[in-house]
């Protein structure tokens, strides 16, 4: 019996010493254990993954709807401006317009004025002279007569 022969034994009962222990056995639970929990986590990420997935187009559709909706306020703002600036324009127009009327009335009241004193002046003058020349040529019968159908023709012209 040589050392080949003693180490082949050796090696029949550690094997039988394995098997009677079974080891093969915990060994497969242990790797069946593992598998399963490796399943398991590939689950989970599998479960994650699609949670993420789901919270991401959630979130693009949140976006979507906020870059959509600020957008509408723009435009609406846009809209409201261009309604603002239209009717400030429109308010100035009404005033450059009322202050021309205003304007245009004072200047025709003050014409009239003017040509009402000039008038005025110049009957006043006219009535003075007229009476002058009248009093140191006719009579004063004769004045008086004329000095009254003046009057009388120069009231008529102004009105």
């Amino acid at each position: 019996m040589d050392a080949t022969f003693w180490a082949f034994i050796a090696l029949v009962i550690f094997i039988g010493i394995v098997v009677y222990m079974k080891v093969p056995g915990m060994l497969a639970r242990s790797l069946d254990e593992r598998a399963e929990r490796i399943g398991k986590e590939l689950d989970d990420a599998r479960r994650l993954r699609e949670e993420a997935q789901a919270l991401l187009a959630e979130y693009q559709q949140k976006r979507r709807e906020a870059e959509k909706e600020a957008a509408d306020i723009l435009t609406a703002a846009e809209r409201e401006a261009a309604l603002l600036l239209q009717d400030a324009k429109q308010k100035m127009d009404d005033y450059v317009v009322r202050r021309n009327k205003l304007a245009e009335q004072k200047i025709a009241q003050a014409e009239t004025e003017a040509v009402n004193a000039v008038r005025s002046s110049a009957v006043d003058i006219a009535v003075a002279a007229a009476g002058k020349l009248i009093a140191g040529k006719l009579d004063p019968k004769t004045a008086n007569e004329l000095f009254k159908k003046s009057v009388d023709e120069v009231g008529s012209r102004l009105n």
